[in-house]
């Protein structure tokens, strides 16, 4: 028997209650079968025959939507939500909102879970119409502003979503300047994308004033310069990253590097990377500099330093990049056997999740900034250490 038909089982089971204990007073004479009715034998038969659909439209024309029964319907209404079936719930729920009997409380109940059917079915537009009606009920307010915000956040409205996680500041108390600041980001990439970089720029430097540490604004705003050839202040602004947050620091290296590069100054970016190693546990900068001593001094230097520095802080993507170099001084090992080594080198990296999510661990292999998994903004981080970057 399937999960849903025992799931209907105390439905009809308060079905029948319901239906006899409002016939008792004027059918004491009769028995139970007349009493309860062809209605409810009906809506068990189906029940039985495993056909749920039909049974649950017996059932609910037999529970009257009053005070008494309202808890009942809307239960029902939200379990078939969680167990995906969405089509169900909005008919449930529907039927609760038209109920003009029921006082005020329970229909702005009814219509807060037929939003949340809404938006669960991916019905964002009428989501968004309901939600928008309830945002001044009394009591879910906090609710409301919670699913708007979510729903702006797929319509990727990002105006709108900054003017809501505003108002729910004023509500919880919680601040969201951080996640104002990625929704002020999000604005920038969109005036970009419409080639607007002056405004893409207003959107970053408000990012910024609304929170300082917010590096993914910087990181951006060092790409806007770099790609229009100011070189050295696309470097000025990717050097705050690491004040900021230097876990965020393997998004800028390679970027910093093509400016280093294109100004003629590699040199410098190897000394800088000196110092980063000791301060960042990652290998990203290792084998940044790995990469750079090969361009400014040969392939000697580039292994040498990367087999040294592999004795001390052991990656699976270090010791792929050193059998791309082959070891310093390496003219007799043996080729078949660097080959193996290094296809499973390929296959540990290919398996191998880069970043991972400090609310609900989501582990991916590019950085999202907003989680995929919990949705939660800027929680996604490096992961370091031996298969790390």
């Amino acid at each position: 028997m399937p999960d849903i038909v025992w799931l209907l089982l105390p439905v009809a089971a308060f079905a029948g209650w319901f239906a006899a204990s409002r016939g008792k007073g004027s059918r004491q004479s009769r028995c139970p079968d007349t009493m309860l009715g062809p209605e409810y034998f009906r809506g068990l038969n189906h029940l039985l025959n495993e056909r749920p659909d039909k049974a649950i439209d017996v059932f609910i024309r037999m529970l009257e939507v009053t005070a008494d029964t309202f808890e009942t319907h809307l239960a029902l209404g939200c379990l078939f939500r969680r167990r995906g079936e969405v089509d169900r719930a909005i008919r449930i729920h529907q039927n609760l909102v038209a109920r003009e009997t029921l006082s005020y409380e329970q229909r702005t109940e009814a219509r807060l879970e037929l939003g949340r059917d809404y938006l669960r079915a991916g019905l964002l537009d009428r989501a968004e119409a309901l939600l928008n009606e309830l945002v001044e009920a009394p009591g879910c307010r906090e609710q409301v502003l919670t699913m708007l915000l979510d729903i702006y956040q797929q319509e990727k409205d990002w105006g709108r979503a900054l003017g809501v996680a505003r108002q729910m500041e004023h509500v919880d108390g919680q601040p969201v300047n951080a996640v104002c600041a990625q929704f002020l980001c999000e604005q920038a990439l969109q005036a970009i994308a419409a080639g607007n970089h002056g405004l893409a720029r207003e959107y970053l430097e408000r990012a910024l004033a609304t929170d300082e540490s917010c590096a993914r604004a910087n990181i951006i705003l060092g790409d806007m310069l770099s790609d229009a050839g100011d070189t050295r202040t696309a470097l000025e602004i990717y050097g705050r990253v690491e004040q900021q947050d230097i876990g965020r620091l393997p998004e800028v290296l390679e970027a910093m590097a093509d400016c280093h590069r294109q100004a003629g100054s590699g040199s410098l970016m190897i000394d800088y990377l000196h110092g980063v190693i000791s301060r960042y546990d990652g290998i990203a900068p290792v084998l940044l500099q790995a990469e750079l001593l090969n361009e400014e001094q040969g392939h000697a230097a580039a292994a040498d330093f990367l087999t040294r520095q592999l004795d001390s802080q052991p990656s699976v993507r270090g010791l792929a990049r050193l059998i791309d170099l082959g070891p310093a001084g390496s003219d007799d090992y043996d080729d078949i056997f660097l080959r193996g080594l290094g296809k499973l080198t390929d296959a540990l990296q290919d398996n191998s999740s880069p970043y991972s999510c400090t609310r609900c661990g989501f582990a991916g292999k590019v950085l999202h900034w907003q989680c995929p998994g919990c949705r939660c903004w800027d929680t996604l981080r490096p992961v370091n250490g031996v298969q790390g970057i």
